[in-house]
């Protein structure tokens, strides 16, 4: 039987508050999660595979917007925290207008559908968006409730005082997110109900039409909070403009006689208008299309009109203001408060999302921004495991259920010894199992060949299992070099399967679990023509791209061969972007150069990006340049050449 949401909803506000209060206690206690940045773009599209210009450059001291890839809880996590040691302050009461449109339809199809050469693909969500998906409605509007909630309080937590929140939501929950709202904002701080009415075409022919959404606004608190009413105001209509008359001042009139479409009639018989437009109402009748005009369109099933944002981000900030987006969907936000001079946050757990989202900033030449992340989702997942509590439980089941390509198995070492180690008896390879906690990266690895060639007396190989991957793993891997290394993936899905013993035990007995490898890319040897004592030009090709297997992807079988198919004779064709960083510092990637699937403004063809760039930079005697790509699945590799 269903579960009674009256009954339930103050089990939900009780639960909320409680898990928003750990979550804000582990911040100030100084552990909270920290943001990874992978990437410092500064836009610079590719147009004709050459480019000549100068480079693009950024004031590493400015405040950068911030495009970010994770679960909104982490992410609020990582912004009320801050990070002293890269210099990114705490985002606490800093911004001044939170936009969110969360999913609200739990029969959603969340596939993203791919376009290849010769085959289209339908990707199932990532494994961490199934999570996620699935967390939010396996009890329906109760499963939503309880996701939304702490989520709202985070949200409180980062408004400044003259802040406020526009959450943009449909029948489904619509009534009962309010009731939440009330309870975490005040409802005496609740402004606005409004209704955006957008003229849908069809539907059921056995009730009314549905043709629109709500907007519920409030103000974090009793103070003064932004409104800007001039700008908020909404065309006349047509109908009302083409009655006007210009009086001797110079300024339009309209009579007693036409009604109520301007400001409100006084006893005059000629009234003036405010050419600004009709004072602003909670009903939004006036853009019409619920999918955006032709020139906005990006194929992205939840974007909504950027006239929508401009009203809301003009009334509700100022210029400079921080304005955030937590369910970032296209990037309309950003893009929108990029163009009214305001400063943004955007994130988004889906990969799809994020891809969009950069592309379409790219494409707009907006100011340099921070591309980043959190990796720490199999670090909440184990916590939210009942049968595996500790860290060397779950390393001791991965040993259990590894083997190698010949099918010898793994051994525990026992209790006296590592749980994170395990061996192949009779190949002497050593097997090192890293934490859900942490991303595998270039100390990982070190650490694994110290083991290897220590521990115990030493071993012929290592084989490293990781869950997260730093961004760079395949520039360590090519580094350091090492033939008796090996990586592998865990599958991301395990976790999963691995909640209950029954689920355990049927994995075990079906035998059926690939540790895959690693993705990478490759790049042909990089060429420099010397122009004189101060210019160079570098040339830099794309080799190959190397897809760890396809099983690990979320996609149906048909889909699966048809895209193997496609890696046996255009791998290439799978790199959905690729940048370049001329003067990589080993630290920080500055994308100085771009080039995407659909960007035609140099080659023409929106189903490949071109495999080549000639980039004229200032002579250096060396230089280390670093090439990153994104596959059209999210996933990324970094290589680096010294020059």
């Amino acid at each position: 039987m269903a579960l009674s949401l009256i009954e339930e909803l103050p089990k939900i506000v009780k639960e909320g508050r409680a898990e928003a209060a750990r979550i804000l206690e582990r911040i100030n206690s100084g552990n909270a999660l920290a943001l990874q940045t992978n990437e410092l773009v500064l836009p610079s599209k590719d147009v004709s595979g050459l480019f000549r210009g100068e480079m693009p450059s950024s004031d590493e001291s400015e405040w950068k917007n911030r495009l970010i890839y994770g679960d909104n809880i982490l992410v609020m996590q990582g912004l009320l925290a801050g990070d002293p040691t890269s210099g990114l302050e705490s985002m606490r009461g800093k911004i001044d207008l939170i936009y969110i449109d969360p999913p609200f339809d739990s029969k959603a199809d969340y596939r993203t559908k791919i376009t290849l050469p010769n085959i289209n693909l339908s990707q199932k969500p990532t494994v961490i968006e199934q999570f996620a998906y699935a967390d939010t409605w396996k009890d329906g509007t109760v499963s939503y409730l309880k996701m939304i909630y702490p989520r709202l309080v985070l949200m409180r937590e980062l408004l400044s005082e003259k802040g406020s929140i526009y959450v943009h939501i449909d029948w489904h929950v619509g009534h009962y997110v309010k009731i939440l709202l009330d309870d975490i904002f005040g409802k005496e701080n609740f402004l606005n109900d409004i209704v955006w009415s957008f003229n849908l075409i069809g539907g059921n022919a056995k009730k009314y039409e549905k043709n629109h959404e709500y907007i519920y606004w409030y103000k974090k608190n009793n103070s003064s909070y932004i409104f800007n009413k001039d700008d908020a105001r909404q065309p006349y209509s047509k109908e009302f403009l083409s009655k006007l008359k210009m009086n001797e001042n110079g300024d339009y009139v309209y009579s007693r006689g036409l009604g109520r479409d301007g400001e409100k009639l006084n006893r005059k018989k000629e009234s003036t208008i405010n050419p600004l437009g009709k004072s602003p109402s909670d009903v939004w009748d006036d853009v019409k299309n619920y999918s955006p005009t032709r020139n906005e369109r990006l194929g992205y099933a939840t974007q909504k009109p950027e006239r929508i944002l401009e009203r809301i981000i003009k009334a509700s900030s100022n210029e400079n203001s921080i304005v955030a987006d937590f369910f970032g969907g296209s990037g309309t936000t950003a893009a929108v408060a990029e163009k009214l001079g305001r400063r943004w946050i955007s994130s988004d757990i889906g990969k799809p999302s994020i891809m969009v989202q950069r592309k379409r900033l790219i494409d707009n030449e907006v100011k340099p921004f921070l591309y980043q992340s959190i990796g720490d989702y199999q670090k909440e997942a184990l916590e939210s495991s009942r049968m595996f509590k500790r860290i060397g439980d779950l390393s001791a089941v991965i040993i259990s259920l590894f083997s190698d390509d010949s099918g010898s198995g793994a051994l525990s070492f026992g209790s006296e010894h590592p749980q994170n180690l395990g061996y192949i008896k009779d190949k002497k390879t050593l097997v090192f199992i890293d934490s859900p906690n942490k991303m595998t990266g270039r100390a990982t690895l070190k650490k694994a060949i110290e083991l290897r060639d220590n521990f115990l007396g030493g071993w012929d190989k290592v084989v490293v299992l990781g869950w997260n991957f730093a961004y760079d793993i395949s520039s360590a891997i090519n580094e350091l070099s090492d033939s008796r290394l090996e990586i592998l993936v865990i599958p991301p899905d395990l976790l999963d399967k691995l909640k209950s013993k029954a689920t355990y035990k049927k994995l075990v007995d079906s035998g059926k679990i690939r540790f895959s490898s690693l993705q990478y890319l490759t790049i042909k040897p990089i060429e420099k023509k010397v122009y004189d004592s101060e210019l160079e030009e570098l040339t830099i090709k794309l080799d190959n791209y190397i897809l760890l297997s396809p099983d690990n992807i979320p996609l149906d079988d048909a889909d699966k061969k048809s895209l193997q198919e496609l890696l046996a004779h255009d791998p290439l064709a799978l790199i959905e972007y690729w940048s370049i960083d001329p003067d990589y510092d080993g630290v920080t990637f500055r994308s100085k150069w771009q080039d995407y699937r659909e960007n035609i403004a140099n080659d023409g063809d929106p189903l490949h990006v071109v495999y080549e760039a000639k980039i004229m930079v200032a002579r250096k005697e060396r230089r280390v340049v670093s090439v990153k790509a994104v596959d059209v699945f999210g996933f990324e590799s970094v290589v680096k050449a010294e020059v």
